[in-house]
Parts: structure tokens; C-alpha cells; sequence
């Protein structure tokens, strides 16, 4: 027996120890577990009016006597009305920080409509109402309570928001030097794209508050948003090795792999908040769906983007970026026509898609559009020594053809460039365009033995580059033989006026002569002949001064012939007549 009641006392021991304990409210709190806690006071809440709202035999209050109670009819007393509030109070709290707004605002308002004096409650509805993008209703809310920290934080950031720099400096002058007030100072600064101010004060509040660790989170931010990728990732370390499973922190750890790096580096560093979803479609977080579509090279990209447009920053911008890529101009446009831009990102790419659209129709007035939005980002104060800030300058004068500076601005960032091949296209243009074709030739010619080869050599604009490169470097043979490759095609007949009249200002006549012979078989236009004769003449003078072959004379002669004009037969006589002198047959 004895034997059997230890068993049996051991096996309750066990159980005991094994059951799922409740949690607490606060523990929940304490690891940001905020669903729990709404799924707990939820519970909790349920069970009370339950219980309350229960038919039955009650005891009466202090005689010890019961009396029956139908259900429904309980009412409360205020020391519940109390703990109700309070539990609703928290249910609203946890609502906020796991991002339903729309929860915690209905929270808040069955509050009110209970008959809470508590006026604080209507600043943190305004709270509520600014993370739901409700500005203007947000104002008004914060307006109805106290005067208080709280109050001008709010104030302040739907000031930011609703772009009244006005209020945003009087609200600025209120705040104190507490540390939830120069957060909110940061979070501005942030918001306004002053990253360096940002990390100063994020930095500051760190050194005074060390247990503080999401701070390095923010500095981490801060700094990849000033393209300190390797400082970043060095900062975001610490925060990661206290909060290894922390989203925000692994997404921006992927970013910054991306940035340094390519897509697969940041996939990877996704992996552990990705493993479980079957496609990018089913991951829970909005922002991760976004980063997956950029790290995959726009695979998915209309079909998760669209949805995220209003939803994460970045996802119109993307979105443009990925009709760019796709030659989808009009739609690239349409996303950006009704965009202020605010961010550096917006600045260029309202002028690349104007610059795009402009090209396209022909369009000055797009043109002139571009050219200021990139100068008006290229000029100012905070971009004019960054990358992007020259590269949009660069852009400005390519659209103003002003080469020479064009080429001050493309040197001083050669650099970090080194294998980009639309840098080095667009670099080996503007040398031409600036007449440095011994500079352009080497440059063009290595693009179309790269990568992109077979794409270059339909692009017709880039060959007609390379042929004035080579004809005004005395290569006129090697631009002759690309129109070659390209006779018959829609673009032949621009390649030739090209090589006719470059030939002629280089001195190359006999090809000048070709090209204007060619031109006039496709058009007899009287210009052409005029050229034709001239290059004919240049020709016979440079055989004259043994700077050409006499075996060309033949040529020369033979596309004189090819036109009716009485010109002809003068200059036939000339030219048959130094060959009989010199003893050449023709």
C-alpha cells in the first residue's frame, strides 16, 4: 500500500509541474507578447460579464441571506467598473503596439461612451487616428484633452504630417529635454530625411540610457539610410544578439546584405522569418513581402506591389522602378504624376520618368520637367556630395547638353563604378558628345565586347556613337563596316547621313562619297549629289597627294557616273585625264 500511495503521489507531483501555467498580464507585456495579451484580457473579460451576467442563487450583500438573480441583470459595481476599465485600458494599449489603430480606437471610444472622465483619452484616440493616416481628425481628437507632453508629441508629428511647418516649429519649441520628447524630436528628424541629426540625438539618449537596446536599432537605421551599410550591420549587431528573432532588426540586417552584397546574401538573412511561409503571398508582414520582390529582381512584382502602395513607403517606388526596367514608361509616369516629392528616392524618380516620357513623345516640356527636378535634388545642400546628388546633376546638364560639365560631374564618382555598364554607357556618351573620342573609343568598344554585347548591337543609337568615334578617330573602314551590318533596317538611313557628313568633316572622303551615293539611290534629294560631288572631289585630291590609293579612282569615277547631271561629265574629263598623265587605267 505504501508503495502504491507513493506512486500515486509522485504521478500528481508530476502533472502539477507539467500543467500549462496561465500567464500573467504583465509577464506577457514584458516580451512584447501583445497578442497574448489581448487574447488573455479578452478571455478574462468574457469570463467576468459571464459570471455576472449568470443566472442563479446570489448572496446578499452583508446578510448573509441568498437571493435569486435573473441573468443579465447584474449590475456593476464601481470598484468593478474600476477593473473593467483598467483591463480595457490595457486591451487598447496592447491593440496600439501590435498596430491595430482600428482596435484600440474602439477600445478607447466604448470608454467614452461609458461615461469615463479620464480626458487622456482622448489624446491617445488621436494617437490611434494618426496611425490610421486620419490627420485631420487626429488634431482634433489631441485638441479635446490635457495639455501635456503626450499631447504636443501628437501635435507634432500630425504637424510633420499635414505639412504646416507653421505648428511643426511651435510644437518643436515646446518640447523638453526628456527622452520622450527628444525620440519624438528624432523620429522627425528621420521622417524629414535629417538622418545625421537623427543619430546624433539617437546616439546621445544611448550613451545615457544603456538599457535602451531597441536605440541601436534606430542608429543602425540611421546609418543605413546614410549609406553606411558596414557601420550599420557592425551597430544592429548588438541589438540582434538581445533580440535574435526581432523582424525589424533581421529586415534591416537584409538590407543592408543587399546593399553591399546582392539579393540571395539578403534572402538568406530572411530566412528564419520566411521558412515556414510556402510563397511570398502567405508571409504575414507586409514589409517582408515588399523586401522579398526587391531581393528576387521584381519576380512577383504586380502581383504583391500594387497591394503594398499606401502600405510601405517604398512599394510605389518600386513599383516604378519595375515598369522602368520593363520599358513600361506611360505606367512608371501614371504612379508618379500626382507625387510630391519629399525623399531623395522621389526627386529622381520624377525626373526619370519625365526624362523617359520626354524621350519617348518628344517632349520638351517633360524634358524641362526632368531637368529641374534633378537639379533641384543635385544642387541642394544635403545631396550635392552624395552619389545620387552628382548622378542627377550629371543627368541636369546631359539634358541641358552641356557635355564639359556633364563629364566634372560622371569623373568624380568614376570610382564606385567600376563594372556598371549603364555608368560606363552613359560615361563613354558624354565623351563623344564632348568631342573626346579617343577617350569614348576604348570605353564604347570594351561595352559591346561585355556582358550586354548582343544588346548593344541592336541598339542603334549606341553604334551610331561607336561609328562617329571611329570615323573621327580615322577609322572610317571599321564605321562603315557597321552600317554594313545594319543595311536594310529601319535605321540604316540615319547611319548613313551620320557617316556622310562625319566622314566629310574627318576627311575621309572616300566614304563620305559612298554613304552620299547610297543616300541618293534611296532618295534623290539634290542635297545629297551635292555632297556626293564634293567627297568625289575630296577623294581625287587626296589621291593627288598620294594620301589615298589610286586604285579608288575607279570607285570615284563609277559613282560620279551613277548620277545625271552635267556636272558630271566635266569632272569625269579631269579625273580620266590626271589618270592618262599618270599612267593609271580607268
Amino acid at each position: 500500500m505504501a508503495t502504491m500511495t507513493g506512486r500515486g503521489a509522485g504521478s500528481k507531483n508530476a502533472k502539477e509541474k507539467n500543467a500549462k501555467k496561465v500567464p500573467e498580464l504583465a509577464d506577457l507585456l514584458e516580451r512584447r507578447d501583445y497578442m497574448g495579451a489581448i487574447t488573455l484580457l479578452e478571455f478574462d473579460r468574457k469570463l467576468f460579464f459571464d459570471q455576472k451576467n449568470a443566472s442563479g442563487w446570489k448572496p446578499r450583500d452583508g446578510t448573509g441571506a441568498f437571493e435569486w438573480v435573473d441573468g443579465g441583470n447584474g449590475t456593476l459595481t464601481d470598484e468593478e467598473k474600476q477593473q473593467d476599465e483598467q483591463r480595457c485600458m490595457w486591451l487598447a494599449y496592447a491593440a496600439y503596439h501590435l498596430g491595430d489603430f482600428r482596435k484600440a480606437l474602439d477600445t478607447y471610444q466604448t470608454l467614452v461612451d461609458g461615461g469615463s472622465q479620464d480626458q487622456m483619452l482622448h489624446v491617445y484616440q488621436g494617437c490611434c487616428l494618426l496611425g490610421l493616416g486620419w490627420h485631420a481628425e487626429a488634431e482634433e481628437k489631441a485638441i479635446q484633452g490635457p495639455t501635456c507632453p503626450l499631447q504636443n508629441r501628437l501635435l507634432f508629428h500630425i504637424s510633420h504630417r499635414m505639412n504646416d511647418e507653421n505648428k511643426l516649429m511651435m510644437h518643436h519649441q515646446k518640447l523638453n529635454d526628456t527622452t520622450l520628447d527628444q525620440l519624438s524630436l528624432a523620429s522627425i528628424h528621420y521622417l524629414r530625411n535629417h538622418f545625421q541629426e537623427a543619430t546624433d540625438i539617437y546616439k546621445r539618449l544611448l550613451l545615457e540610457n544603456r538599457d535602451y537596446t531597441a536605440l541601436n536599432c534606430y542608429v543602425a537605421l540611421c546609418y543605413y539610410k546614410l549609406d553606411y551599410y558596414d557601420v550599420s550591420l557592425e551597430i544592429l549587431a548588438a541589438y540582434l544578439q538581445a533580440n535574435p528573432d526581432s523582424s525589424i532588426a533581421l529586415n534591416l540586417k537584409a538590407c543592408n546584405q543587399f546593399r553591399l552584397y546582392d539579393g540571395k546574401a539578403a534572402e538568406a538573412e530572411l530566412q528564419p522569418l520566411t521558412k515556414d511561409a510556402p510563397n511570398i503571398d502567405k508571409l504575414d508582414s507586409a514589409l517582408v513581402r515588399h523586401n522579398m520582390v526587391v531581393f528576387q529582381n521584381g519576380e512577383r512584382a504586380l502581383q504583391v506591389l500594387p497591394q503594398l502602395v499606401g502600405v510601405v513607403p517604398e512599394a510605389r517606388l518600386n513599383l516604378v522602378i519595375y515598369h522602368m526596367h520593363n520599358n513600361e514608361i506611360q505606367e512608371a509616369y501614371d504612379l508618379m504624376k500626382e507625387i510630391e516629392p519629399t525623399s531623395p528616392q522621389e526627386y529622381i524618380l520624377k525626373g526619370v520618368t519625365n526624362l523617359a516620357l520626354g524621350q519617348q513623345m518628344d517632349s520638351r516640356e517633360h524634358l524641362k520637367v526632368a531637368q529641374q527636378y534633378f537639379q533641384l535634388l543635385g544642387a541642394s545642400a544635403s545631396e550635392c556630395d552624395t552619389i545620387p546628388g552628382r548622378q542627377c546633376m550629371a543627368s541636369c546638364f546631359f539634358i541641358l547638353r552641356q557635355f564639359d560639365d556633364v563629364l566634372i560631374y560622371l569623373s568624380s564618382i568614376e570610382a564606385y563604378f567600376p563594372n556598371d555598364p549603364t555608368f560606363q554607357y552613359n560615361h563613354a556618351i558624354a565623351k563623344a558628345a564632348a568631342a573626346k573620342y579617343k577617350e569614348a573609343e576604348p570605353l564604347l568598344l570594351a561595352l559591346q565586347s561585355g556582358t550586354h554585347a548582343e544588346e548593344l548591337v541592336r541598339d542603334y543609337i549606341f553604334q551610331m556613337w561607336l561609328a562617329r568615334c571611329l570615323v573621327m578617330n580615322g577609322k572610317a573602314r571599321q564605321a562603315w563596316e557597321i552600317y554594313l551590318k545594319i543595311e536594310g533596317t529601319q535605321e540604316s538611313f540615319a547611319m548613313l547621313q551620320l557617316l556622310a557628313n562625319d566622314c566629310y568633316r574627318a576627311g575621309a572622303f572616300l566614304y563620305s562619297a559612298k554613304a552620299f551615293e547610297t543616300l541618293e539611290r534611296l532618295d534623290p534629294n539634290p542635297e545629297y549629289w551635292e555632297g556626293k560631288r564634293g567627297a568625289c572631289v575630296g577623294t581625287f585630291q587626296q589621291i593627288i597627294a598620294r594620301k589615298e590609293r589610286k586604285e579608288v579612282l575607279r570607285e570615284v569615277l563609277a559613282m560620279l557616273k551613277s548620277t545625271r547631271n552635267p556636272q558630271v561629265e566635266y569632272l569625269s574629263r579631269v579625273i580620266k585625264k590626271w589618270a592618262r598623265e599618270n599612267g593609271l587605267n580607268v
